[in-house]
């Protein structure tokens, strides 16, 4: 059986007529008997009731029509789902992001590649920057939003865009009532409740470096690897943490977001395999180029 054979049962299904089918396809009514009779012989029943004046369709052909008309319509189907697929129109984005990217970049450059690309499914995974970048090596996502490491030292292999930069802020419980900008030289203490270095070495070392820079002994007081649980953490008065300006975004009860002096600046970009060329991926770096963010 071949998608030919389908267009000539499903041709002479709808005139219920052979010379009219015939004429529909094209061909001689000789030829479009014997694909018949082949698809029959195929199926081992027939497929059309013949008398020399009727042509009707049998059981078997009433019930297997609307399924070989779904299939055609498939296979017709099929070079415009190539066109789309190769213009990145659908398919798929496989897209990592650190967790705090989710208060900056992350929401507006999904709404704007959903706007521009509404056939393309999205699959977001949630990593910290150090599983992202071996996974985009290895093919398993098309690209990550992640913190560089200093002076995004990141194998040859990927190529990389800054998205964007903003200051740190602090972040303490409420009851301590800071007010900004605040000099944590001028602290008693600093408690720190922060990312671990395993897993966020950029983001770690910005934090510990400033907090030395500014005379203060660094002090990890607790550990987590979710900017949301670190927020959860200061709201219960275990200590502070230092945190993006976006993350002002994230209203939480006990806590108080607060400017620092001369706060360092975190950067934020999306990685991915230079040798890369899926469509979809494509279309997310022509939005990002569109942005203004800066090339690697």
């Amino acid at each position: 059986m071949d998608i030919r054979q389908f267009r000539h049962f499903a041709t002479v299904a709808e005139t219920l007529h052979f010379g009219r089918a015939a004429e529909r396809l094209g061909i001689t009514q000789p030829p479009l008997s014997q694909s018949i009779q082949a698809l029959e012989k195929a199926l081992g029943a027939p497929l059309f009731a013949r008398t020399k004046r009727h042509v009707e369709l049998t059981a078997l052909g009433r019930q297997w029509l609307p399924h070989v008309r779904e299939a055609l319509a498939a296979v017709d189907a099929l070079p415009d789902t190539a066109r789309r697929l190769r213009d990145g129109q659908t398919g798929y984005l496989s897209l990592s992001f650190v967790s705090t990217a989710d208060y900056s970049v992350l929401p507006d450059l999904v709404r704007r590649y959903a706007e521009a690309f509404p056939g393309v499914e999205i699959q977001l995974v949630e990593a910290t920057s150090d599983v992202q970048v071996p996974a985009v090596l290895a093919g398993e996502r098309h690209a990550g939003i992640i913190i560089p490491p200093p002076n995004r030292s990141l194998p040859a292999a990927l190529a990389y865009r800054r998205l964007v930069s903003e200051p740190l802020v602090a972040v303490t419980p409420e009851a301590w009532a800071a007010e900004g900008p605040l000099d944590l030289g001028a602290l008693a203490d600093v408690p720190l409740v922060l990312f671990p270095r395993t897993v966020a070495p950029a983001f770690h070392d910005l934090v510990t470096g400033y907090v030395a820079a500014r005379g203060q002994p660094v002090r990890i007081v607790q550990e987590a690897i979710q900017m949301q649980t670190i927020i959860s953490l200061v709201s219960a008065g275990l200590g502070m943490a230092l945190a993006p300006a976006s993350l002002r975004k994230l209203a939480r009860a006990g806590v108080r977001y607060v400017d620092l002096v001369d706060p360092p600046i975190l950067e934020t970009g999306l990685v991915w395999r230079r040798d890369e060329a899926a469509p979809t991926l494509q279309g997310l770096l022509r939005l990002v180029t569109e942005d203004g963010s800066a090339p690697d």
